[in-house]
């Protein structure tokens, strides 16, 4: 055998992975247009006979500054995709009538957000609702005669204002509760209640009539309604108080199919959510928070047994004792003898099956971000949406992937996998964190650090396509992109999420700070040319930051928390920070101060550029005013990005290309040299 020979016998037994793809050459660092036009997949669900999964494929138009969403098919064999709807307007949250033969969806394309049912073997989609309001979150009856649906509906004080007003209608609102609006929602005047839809036709019923919102709102759950297999009983989620903006009490109640004979089913003082009767009827699962007034306790997969068919007096079991990460989200299997559950993990979402009812658990699907799970009737097929920081969200089945609507632009792009590092942080703990390379990556060269800081605070960077704060977006700039999950990050255990609770400018900064010179220290880093950017609680501590370091040229602050006191006044959800401060403002104003980036203004030097919105409403835009009022009164330089159309995250197509812009080059300002000759 020759020397020649084995050389070609060599090569031709390398891996694939090993040789450049097809027009690999070709590939380029992603620009705000590629990233605008990648379609969102998402909400996958699978057919009764577990042949097709449905799903949506949203696209965004600058033109038009807004997203439209249509619902596809894909073959779960994976011999087939096509686009189901079409017309104006938007259709999504598809959900299969019990037979498979129907198709239930929400669309706007006439009278607003209703509910329409579309026959499968062929024939138009017919409107079931009318509501005012419009609809969300359809939940087929087991008998298949008819859906549940959510809406929002007028209560006493919207009914006041009307009356007040008469023929002269003003903007004016009035209200006499906490909880008058949720993140970007004025909620004064409304409560949203259960309607019960006929298939055949038929006015819609409000079927719990109550001065309550029903499913809850607040600390709600991954799909708060749930009804028994034998179409008997409703389990949803309502926090039954009288004041709901100072606690978590959110319970399970249980009804009738008609709202008759309502009962409180669980009395703990924590949040209990998402129930999810098992496929024979026997059990009624649940997600539940044990510590109240904390929305980022340990999420517990808790479990009531039946008793023929009714689901009161027993206790319930707890199916992930002894574990220390949450649950997010799971799903039943065919035979009822399993649960598949969405578990984040040292910044993954990992997918466990849980057998039922041994509780013995074991990895179904790991690497990167798989959430929407679906159980095929073989109890083992898994349907799912998987991505992570190189691939947008896909439908995936059984480790194959289904749908390829971002493949074509994602093939053009030069987009390198996340690195892990890891360091000793506060408390001595272990601190676990990402790196990023930018494309066309040098070893011998020095690059510009982003070092980005989470919101939450108990959130996490994931290995995702992040739909805000996208890597990739940072990289391409020519940028090593850096993210650390501090102390208070989800996936570490609940100890190290809790830690951060009362500390929030002590062991987070550490970390932040430690994680900092770990990377500054590897020799592809320029450690004189390093910018910082956050959001939320992230926006928090780059003020933080910005009184207690200069190490960074550039600051990016998005909706942060700047004077905690304020913060408390204008949010909305009391009891976050209480919780997170040890009590109200008036009883514990102490830490507030202590942790208040107001208090230590007058050391800010680095260049800062604040961006806040008006519909904030967890953060309010005070939090922005008054932070780039310190700024430029000191003389920091400084700029403010303000949208009056946004929430606490930016989503309109324009905006978003606006804040990409303004943040990049503010970014490039302060950490890229000038050009030669320039002055």
């Amino acid at each position: 055998m020759t020397l020649r020979f084995l050389l070609v016998l060599a090569v031709l037994t390398l891996p694939a992975s090993l040789f450049p793809r097809p027009g690999l050459a070709q590939q380029r660092a992603i620009t705000i247009d590629d990233y605008l036009a990648l379609k969102v997949v998402g909400d996958p669900q699978l057919s009764p006979d577990g042949k097709w999964a449905a799903y949506t494929v949203t696209e965004y138009s600058l033109k038009d500054n807004r997203g439209t969403t249509r619902i596809w098919l894909a073959d779960v064999a994976g011999r087939e995709t096509r686009q189901l709807t079409a017309g104006p307007g938007s259709d999504r949250q598809p959900r299969w009538s019990p037979d498979g033969r129907t198709l239930a969806f929400v669309s706007t394309r006439e009278s607003g957000a209703q509910l329409w049912v579309l026959p499968l073997a062929g024939g138009e989609a017919r409107r079931l609702t009318s509501l005012t309001d419009g609809v969300f979150d359809p939940v087929w009856l087991p008998d298949g005669t008819g859906l549940l649906v959510t809406s929002d509906i007028k209560w006493p004080a919207e009914q006041e204002i009307d009356r007040r007003n008469g023929d002269f209608p003003t903007d004016a609102r009035l209200w006499m509760d906490l909880m008058w609006r949720h993140w970007d929602d004025w909620r004064a005047g409304k409560r949203q209640h259960l309607f019960a839809v006929p298939l055949a036709g038929g006015a819609a019923r409000d079927v719990t009539p109550l001065d309550h919102d029903v499913p809850a709102i607040a600390t709600a759950g991954d799909g708060d309604v749930s009804v028994a297999p034998d179409g008997k009983e409703v389990a949803v989620a309502m926090h039954g108080d009288a004041t709901v903006a100072d606690n978590t009490n959110v319970d399970l109640f249980v009804m009738g199919p008609d709202g008759s004979g309502m009962r409180a089913l669980t009395t703990n003082r924590g949040a209990d959510n998402t129930p999810r009767y098992s496929p024979d009827g026997k059990w009624l699962a649940y997600l539940s928070m044990e510590r109240p007034g904390f929305e980022a306790d340990r999420l517990r997969l808790m479990l009531l047994r039946r008793n023929e068919g009714r689901t009161e007096g027993v206790s319930p079991t707890e199916a992930t004792a002894g574990w220390t990460l949450s649950v997010g989200s799971y799903t039943w299997c065919p035979d009822s003898r399993c649960i598949y559950a969405v578990v984040e993990e040292r910044g993954r979402d990992n997918i466990y099956r849980i057998d039922i009812p041994s509780f013995r658990r074991s990895v179904a699907v790991s690497g990167g971000v798989n959430t929407s799970v679906a159980v095929a009737p073989d109890g083992k097929t898994l349907v799912y949406l998987h991505q992570s920081n190189t691939q947008p969200a896909e439908v995936w089945a059984a480790g194959r992937q289904l749908s390829h609507h971002t493949d074509d632009i994602v093939a053009r792009l030069a987009l390198n996998p996340l690195e892990e590092y890891g360091f000793v942080g506060a408390l001595g703990d272990s601190v676990h964190g990402w790196i990023l390379k930018p494309p066309g990556f040098e070893p011998g060269r020095r690059y510009p650090l982003v070092y980005l800081v989470h919101g939450g605070p108990q959130g996490a960077w994931d290995d995702n396509w992040h739909s805000r704060w996208n890597y990739q977006m940072f990289a391409a700039r020519g940028y090593v992109v850096a993210a650390v999950n501090f102390h208070g990050s989800t996936g570490y255990g609940q100890k190290f999420t809790d830690a951060i609770s009362q500390h929030w400018g002590d062991y987070p900064f550490e970390d932040v700070m430690k994680g900092l010179d770990a990377v500054a220290r590897l020799p592809y880093v320029d450690s004189t040319r390093m910018g910082a950017a956050g959001a939320s609680y992230g926006g928090y501590m780059i003020y933080w930051l910005a009184g207690h370091t200069t190490r960074f040229r550039a600051l990016v602050a998005h909706d942060g928390v700047f004077n905690p006191v304020s913060m408390a006044g204008s949010t909305e959800e009391l009891w976050f920070p209480n919780w997170e401060f040890g009590g109200t403002p008036y009883a514990n104003r102490a830490l507030y101060e202590k942790w208040s980036p107001l208090n230590f203004v007058k050391n800010w030097k680095s260049p800062i550029l604040i961006v806040h919105s008006q519909l904030d409403y967890r953060v309010d835009l005070s939090e922005g005013y008054q932070a780039f009022t310190a700024a430029k009164v000191l003389g920091v330089p400084a700029k403010f990005l303000y949208f009056p159309d946004e929430g606490h995250f930016v989503t309109r197509p324009r905006n978003r290309r606006l804040w990409w812009g303004t943040v990049l080059d503010w970014l490039d300002q302060y950490l890229k040299p000038a050009p030669t000759g320039a002055r």
